[in-house]
């Protein structure tokens, strides 16, 4: 029994670690696939980055409630647009990273960010009056990114070593924080990426 017991457990711990190597493998693939944010690194300091991003072209709606049901209630009308459920025309395909930030006190903007091919005169018109299509400015950001998974403990604590490097170097905040989520909620909490930014404006 005791021996039948010691193989049980060695053909358990084998088969969890073929479905973590075969999660981190569809990662992977799946990273490869999906077209992320363009930008351009101007300093690195560890977890922390200066970045230069150009315009961009963004699909974004307006929602209300707590992080995490704004993000999801954002993501919902979002997706429709991108993959023509509620319009004619071709899907768009997804991007990375789904983008949150507050707006006042109660309300968050959800953005998707369209790929790099499309201009505002090429993107279908969204037949949900909540999505709006923009033209973002070029500027610059700070960045620090976490792995894992992510709370409002977590981001609040990333956001305050991110404004601590920023004063640091006697740069200031010209928006509120934006939130990056890189990955599907199916994706593993180790195998997540997430980020804190701050637009710290042209330059």
């Amino acid at each position: 029994m005791e021996m039948l017991t010691v193989r049980n457990a060695f053909l358990l711990a084998g088969g969890l670690g073929l479905l973590a190597v075969g999660a981190y493998a569809a990662f992977l693939i799946y990273g490869r696939m999906v077209e992320t944010w363009p930008y351009e690194i101007a300093e690195r300091d560890g977890a922390f980055e200066l970045r230069i991003y150009p315009a961009l072209r963004v699909a974004e709606v307006t929602t209300e409630g707590s992080r995490r049901d704004a993000v999801r209630a954002g993501f919902g009308p979002l997706a429709r647009y991108i993959f023509a459920r509620e319009r004619d025309g071709r899907k768009i395909s997804m991007t990375a990273p789904v983008t949150q930030e507050p707006v006042g006190d109660a309300s968050w903007r959800v953005r998707f960010i369209m790929p790099s091919g499309y201009n505002l005169d090429d993107l279908p018109a969204p037949a949900a009056a909540d999505v709006r299509l923009l033209e973002t400015a070029p500027t610059r950001m700070a960045a620090v990114r976490f792995d894992g998974g992510w709370d409002d403990a977590r981001f609040t604590e990333q956001e305050q070593r991110l404004r601590t490097w920023l004063a640091a170097r006697d740069l200031a905040a010209h928006a509120p924080a934006t939130y990056a989520y890189y990955n599907d909620p199916f994706t593993p909490g180790f195998l997540r990426r997430n980020e804190v930014l701050i637009d710290i404006g042209a330059g």
